[in-house]
């Protein structure tokens, strides 16, 4: 890769939300950075301050084929409402949909492996950067969070890695963004269907997802997409 990431988390590493986006789209990362987005409870934060910034910044929204239909009738909410212009859905392909089939039921690793991990890994190939939403409030493996990171292979930028609960919500209601449907029936974290569940009030906002599985990461954020998904 050639891109210093010690050198932006020098430069850039003080900055966050928005401020911290636009200057990585205009340094050494121009054309060479990408969102992710799961179109989940909190993702309209994140890409709404992507379509002030650059909206034809290039969003891979990854449908995994056991999504939630309002999360992909969210999408379409979402790219309207806001104006992204350059939205890649990516997919897995009709091998990885064979080997997962009803694997959620019994081996949850390997499962998100097949479809989400194998997939975003061939689709952020040419991208030096990843962008995401993810947030040190939502505690697991994400308390120590810093804005960008070096994910041996590409840079990971959390551009809210800082926001609380209360400033995520402060500007859902001061840019009147549109809310995912199943927010309102107590789901905080959104991913496949099979895996997400409800939370309780004062759970952690990822409780619901993998409940009781000991797992609360899909893989993609924690495993190395330019080793792991190599070759594939």
């Amino acid at each position: 890769m050639g891109i210093d990431a010690q050198r932006l988390i020098r430069d850039f590493g003080h900055l966050d939300g928005k401020e911290l986006l636009a200057a990585l789209v205009k340094s050494d990362l121009e054309g060479r950075i990408a969102v992710t987005s799961s179109f989940g409870a909190e993702s309209a934060v994140l890409l709404d301050l992507v379509a002030e910034v650059e909206p034809g910044l290039p969003v891979i929204f990854l449908d995994t084929g056991e999504l939630f239909d309002e999360t992909l009738e969210y999408r379409y909410q979402l790219e309207r409402s806001l104006g992204l212009s350059n939205i890649q859905v990516i997919r897995p392909n009709a091998e990885e949909l064979r080997l997962a089939e009803d694997l959620w039921r019994d081996d949850i690793d390997r499962c998100c492996e097949l479809r989400k991990v194998r997939p975003l890994a061939r689709a952020v190939t040419g991208f030096d950067a990843l962008v995401d939403g993810r947030k040190r409030a939502h505690g697991f493996e994400r308390q120590h969070l810093a804005t960008i990171e070096d994910g041996n292979g590409v840079i990971k930028v959390s551009p809210l890695a800082n926001w609380s609960a209360e400033e995520i919500e402060a500007h859902f209601i001061r840019r009147n963004l549109p809310r995912h449907p199943l927010v309102a029936q107590n789901y905080r974290s959104i991913g496949c269907w099979p895996c997400t569940r409800p939370v309780d009030p004062g759970q952690p906002v990822r409780a619901g997802r993998w409940a009781g599985q000991g797992k609360s990461e899909c893989g993609i954020h924690t495993l190395s997409l330019g080793v792991d998904g190599a070759g594939i």
